[in-house]
């Protein structure tokens, strides 16, 4: 925190603390609704003031509340001052948000919560309607709610699950995989950024087998690790050779070495076999269903929740 034209300013790590919402989903608002830092410290760096923080709490509280965060966005941008109140709280030290507090209501005449259930209806529907837009607000309001690996288990899931019944039916919906995957794969990525403090000197690598197209679990994994739990990460994407991939070992010495199977034509596990042995080692650990019959030494992950456990518990 500092003083630059005439009052407070904070950096984005004590807006996120202030208001238990993670620096890269600031990020993603200020470049996705224009709700973000208007100042910036003698140094050059971006700095959110007064003004700045009552929007975003506005912002925060009318998601917080069930909004779709663009109409959050909107209403938050329509404030034009900071009430004397708020100014006075400004000087309080920041504290710390329970993050079990977040999407409860906070008054009475909040608009009523989505629970998680009519959230995943609201995003199969946005999704089998095409309406790129509504998926986006969907999921972000999803990610802000309940995180990335509960977004995932109880939203994104399920609503796959009716595309997939949907296409099992009628022999259609590719149209609908496919854009709802680009909305999916554009949130999750905005969240994969260098933590400020990393919890692991050396990086988590992840990665989808040779010729496995299938790279959206890979990036919502990599965003949970990122954003939630202060894990630095590198992604190398869908369709990673087996040689590309101990080539980035060598250069890296990744702390773990994490691949994704989702076909059973990519899981054949003995290209990871031959992947480098490395000094201090990096243990690989396979994801998805393709796998069949891995080597003892290799773990196998079944679910975003036990990856989660298990990855930071190794790094810890």
């Amino acid at each position: 925190m500092d003083e630059s034209q005439g009052g407070l300013s904070y950096g984005i790590g004590a807006v996120a603390r202030r208001l238990g919402v993670p620096a890269p989903t600031l990020r993603t608002w200020n470049l996705r609704y224009g709700i973000g830092p208007s100042s910036r410290s003698p140094g050059g760096h971006r700095r959110y003031g007064a003004l700045d923080l009552t929007r975003l709490e506005e912002m925060n509280r009318l998601i917080k509340s069930g909004a779709p965060p663009a109409e959050a966005a909107q209403a938050a941008l329509r404030i034009r001052s900071v009430p004397d109140k708020a100014q006075e709280d400004r000087s309080a030290p920041v504290r710390e948000v329970d993050r079990r507090d977040v999407g409860k209501p906070v008054s009475e005449g909040a608009r009523p919560e989505r629970s998680v259930e009519q959230e995943a209806g609201r995003l199969a529907r946005a999704a089998m309607a095409l309406d790129s837009w509504s998926v986006e607000e969907a999921v972000a309001s999803g990610l802000g709610r309940f995180g990335v690996t509960e977004t995932w288990d109880r939203l994104v899931l399920p609503s796959f699950a009716v595309i997939s019944r949907r296409q099992a039916a009628t022999g259609v919906g590719v149209d609908v995989e496919h854009m709802f995957s680009e909305r999916l794969m554009a949130a999750f990525t905005a969240l994969i950024g260098r933590p400020a403090r990393p919890i692991n000197p050396r990086p988590v690598m992840l990665a989808c087998a040779e010729d496995e197209q299938h790279c959206l679990p890979v990036f919502a994994l990599a965003a949970a690790l990122a954003s939630e739990h202060s894990v630095e990460v590198r992604v190398l994407g869908a369709r990673t050779p087996f040689s590309a991939l101990g080539d980035a070992m060598r250069r890296l010495n990744p702390a773990l070495v994490f691949v994704w199977s989702q076909m059973a034509e990519t899981g054949n596990p003995e290209p990871l076999t031959r992947l480098p042995v490395l000094r201090p080692p990096s243990p690989i650990m396979t994801g998805g269903p393709g796998w069949r019959e891995l080597p003892p030494d290799i773990g196998h992950l079944t679910s975003m929740n036990e990856a989660i456990i298990r990855i930071v518990g190794l790094l810890r």
